[in-house]
């Protein structure tokens, strides 16, 4: 199982999840707590996957951290503990 990707995370990608936190109001709070999870190293699936948080559900693929969606939306793939 793999871990999520901290360093040399593409441009690209890095720039989309910035857009997603300003388009859907993601919280400092819910960034935070987002933060947090990813230091304590977990391991996620392969696949795709989502962990949900209280404010924000974050959604991946792999080791890469792909999206975050509001608690109103639905995610897909492995739920993640």
């Amino acid at each position: 199982m793999p871990k999520i990707q901290r360093s040399d995370v593409p441009e690209e990608l890095l720039r989309h999840l910035l857009d997603r936190v300003q388009e859907r109001h993601i919280s400092l709070d819910d960034l935070h707590q987002v933060i947090y999870w990813i230091g304590t190293n977990p391991t996620v699936p392969f696949g795709p996957w989502y962990k949900r948080f209280q404010g924000v559900t974050i959604c991946g693929h792999g080791s890469l951290v792909k999206t975050f969606l509001t608690p109103q939306q639905t995610a897909t793939g492995t739920e993640v503990q």
